[in-house]
């Protein structure tokens, strides 16, 4: 079979804004190493080439001439990129097509989020013009619900299948008159990479004896940041000597949580931390007297690994969640997730995460405290969410949901 994944976002640091990067970039992969021709149509790095093969797997850089006049990433100037990606790409699209099928191969395109709606109507267009439209594929997914207005509804449907990423999504989605399938989330091979003991071991020296909280997440309200500083102050109050690690964004809301930190007496400390697990390491040296390490600097996924291992609890308790990849990441990583009121799909209370059912910072504080008083409790959630992350693994939802689904509409 040869796919076609449409998304604005993609591998490139240029293209990479949010958890749109994570999912493209993961399920193209995993389906260029299932051994499937793979195409990834997205708005990439002006400088790099527009073409570019991997084996199975070939990233296209589209509407480059217009990044050229955008530095500022992906989503810099994406009325014109928007423009020209729907009109321009579809035709490209069609000519693929037509070889395709002239040589029996099936054709499959997945298309993510509101920018690539447009061009799906195009394409789907183009398509039916050309009596082609029977013979090819055509899902649309939406992973949150930025821009859903501005979707042609009664069109999409016809002119796609409709997925999203979990059931919270598909029942906020009802209110547009559409029933979108469920096909979650994955993750990638090297998010079940582990982390070496000694490493582990190191991380815990450092910060010994400290409560570790860990919180990754871009500084937006809906993900409960200015709770996330009240859980740390009442941490402290109870003599805990609680230590969050956090890493947000450039976003304004930013500076809004680290006033209200010191507005509760918490201390902040900023690092900037090179790559990998020593350079994580080496920003915790002298921080006894922080509350909060707040890291401007990238973190890379291994620095995360470890981060997610050894903390006693990631705080991925936001208020509106679509799917909630940080959770699954730390479950991956044999960490303890703290998910919040939204309802992660993958979360179960006391078994495999901490899942919050209130707003209140002393819900938060009574379930930390609760684990740490009962260590072997806390090592199976660890075992349990790394049994269930295992489940979300790209190779396993293109197996068990992706694949039935082409099954289901090609009938």
């Amino acid at each position: 079979m040869q796919f076609h994944i449409l998304s604005f976002e993609g591998p490139d640091a240029y293209s990479r804004a949010g958890g749109l990067a994570s999912r493209v970039t993961g399920l193209s992969a995993q389906l260029a190493a299932l051994g499937q021709e793979t195409h990834l149509w997205f708005v990439g790095d002006p400088r790099l080439p527009g073409h570019e093969s991997r084996d199975k797997l070939h990233l296209h850089r589209w509407c480059q001439w217009i990044s050229n006049h955008h530095p500022g990433g992906v989503y810099d100037g994406e009325h014109g990129k928007r423009y020209d990606y729907s009109e321009s790409l579809p035709p490209f699209l069609l000519h693929l097509v037509m070889k395709a099928l002239r040589n029996d191969t099936p054709v499959t395109f997945l298309a993510e989020e509101w920018h690539t709606a447009p061009a799906v109507l195009h394409l789907d267009e183009l398509l039916r013009r050309h009596g082609l439209r029977h013979r090819v594929r055509i899902l649309w997914n939406a992973n949150n619900m930025f821009g859903l207005e501005h979707v042609d509804w009664n069109r999409m449907s016809e002119a796609a299948t409709l997925t999203t990423v979990s059931r919270y999504m598909k029942h906020a989605m009802h209110p547009f008159g559409v029933d979108p399938v469920v096909i979650p989330n994955g993750l990638e091979p090297t998010a079940f990479d582990p982390v070496a003991p000694e490493a582990v071991e190191q991380f815990a020296n450092t910060i010994a004896p400290r409560l570790v909280l860990a919180k990754v997440a871009r500084f937006d309200p809906d993900k409960r940041w200015l709770a996330t500083v009240e859980i740390v102050a009442e941490l402290k109050q109870r003599g805990a000597r609680p230590l969050l690690i956090a890493r947000g964004g450039m976003e304004a809301h930013g500076r809004e949580v680290l006033a209200r930190a010191r507005e509760l007496g918490l201390s902040i400390g900023e690092r900037n931390a090179k790559p990998g697990v020593k350079g994580l390491i080496s920003a915790l040296q002298h921080i006894d007297n922080i509350d909060i390490l707040h890291l401007r600097s990238h973190l890379d996924p291994e620095a995360r690994r470890m981060l997610f291992r050894c903390a006693s609890a990631v705080l991925a308790n936001s208020s509106r969640e679509p799917f909630g990849l940080v959770g699954l990441e730390a479950m991956a990583a044999h960490g303890i997730a703290c998910t919040g009121i939204s309802g992660e799909d993958y979360a179960v209370p006391g078994h495999n995460a901490i899942v919050l059912q209130t707003h209140a910072p002393s819900e938060a504080v009574a379930q930390i405290e609760r684990l740490q008083l009962r260590p072997l409790e806390a090592r199976e959630i660890r075992r349990a969410g790394a049994t269930t992350a295992r489940n979300y693994a790209w190779g396993t939802v293109i197996e068990r949901n992706l694949i039935p689904q082409l099954e289901l509409s090609s009938l």
